[in-house]
């Protein structure tokens, strides 16, 4: 199927979701549902949904994690996976520079599940919410015959319009924030079992995995300063998330591979695993940072402001190109080396972490 044709179309040649993958599912839904209505800012295709509101601009979002798929039992306690379902929704909302305010869960479970274990989980919801000043006001509960199921909507709200994919610029310069690789490099370390490298090594990586970061702060800061054209979280990869700021603003872009903020510890367990730490970072997802572009007369200065007022590490990897260059990464030489996308739930593999 080409993305974005008519999903009743006779020449629709997608004959399963694995053929259309998760990208061509999105803009199958957005062709038949996204035609704009009255009060709709941002509708499908987005970090988050923005509606207008008196006064304001309500932001929303929703994510779903499921055992087996998302989270094993045997690598993961369930307070992280209670925070972790909390933290990929805030940084839907940080992406879009608001503020979080209200969450809905929906949670289904089978009836064998240990009453302790739901209390695990909802310790570790509760200290995330408690941190970004977010209430649970509501939700569902259902039995699930194998497994935890669960999916997280999460309301937030920013003063004027949030900042989208679309809005990039040929001349921006390409900004992320933290390190990047750290959660692939922990999924590795949790499915290869113990690993020859320091205590605080492997619990680095690890928690990276398990306790995403959602960088909240950084995203309103992002936003504020007026520079920002364009902003995406890191939740599938650094290659299939800038391809989507790319796709939406209709532009090309251009990484330097040397310039990727890669922490000590992925190194070292990319080295033990006689892994590529560039290849974690260019598209291991589930990094959870900041992605934006700026307009590059101000991007250094922006990157310090936001370094100095949160602690979080900004780096400029690249810059936006002209329509028709794609997405490319070079290396020191700049020749342009084959970065493989990042995941995708329904053309990939299930990662079983």
């Amino acid at each position: 199927m080409t993305v974005g044709e008519d999903p009743a179309s006779p020449g629709d040649r997608a004959a399963t979701l694995r053929e259309l993958g998760e990208r061509g599912l999105i803009e199958r839904v957005r062709r038949r549902f996204g035609v704009s209505s009255p009060g709709v800012l941002v509708g499908i295709g987005d970090d988050a949904a923005a509606v207008a509101w008196p006064g304001r601009t309500l932001l929303l979002t929703t994510d779903t994690l499921v055992e087996d798929v998302h989270f094993r039992r045997s690598t993961a306690t369930l307070r992280d996976v209670g925070a972790k379902a909390l933290a990929v929704n805030l940084s839907d909302i940080a992406a879009m520079g608001g503020e979080p305010r209200f969450a809905l869960l929906a949670l289904a479970c089978p009836p064998t599940t240990p009453v302790a274990d739901l209390d695990e989980f909802f310790a570790g919801f509760a200290d995330m919410a408690g941190r970004h000043g977010v209430a649970l006001i509501g939700g569902d509960t259902c039995a699930a015959p194998d497994r935890m199921v669960l999916t997280l909507t999460l309301v937030g709200e920013v003063a004027g319009a949030p900042v989208r994919r679309a809005g990039a610029r040929s001349g921006d310069a390409i900004l992320v924030t933290g390190t990047l690789g750290a959660a692939a490099a922990g999924l590795a370390a949790l499915e290869r079992g113990p690993l020859q490298v320091p205590a605080d090594v492997s619990a680095a990586v690890c928690r990276a995995q398990r306790l995403p970061t959602p960088r909240v702060a950084e995203g309103r800061l992002l936003r504020a300063s007026g520079f920002v054209t364009s902003m995406i979280d890191l939740s599938d990869g650094l290659a299939t998330d800038l391809a989507h700021i790319a796709t939406e603003s209709g532009v090309g872009a251009e990484v330097r591979l040397p310039a990727l903020p890669i922490s000590d510890a992925t190194r070292e367990v990319a080295r033990v695993l006689g892994a590529d730490p560039w290849a974690w970072a260019a598209s291991g997802g589930e990094d959870y940072e900041l992605l934006c572009t700026a307009a590059p007369e101000h991007a250094e200065s922006l990157a310090r402001r936001v370094t100095r007022e949160t602690g979080t590490p900004v780096s400029l990897i690249g810059e936006i190109q002209p329509l028709g260059t794609g997405v490319r990464f070079v290396d020191e030489a700049k020749r342009i080396r084959a970065v493989r996308p990042g995941f995708d739930h329904f053309a990939s593999a299930p990662w079983n972490a």
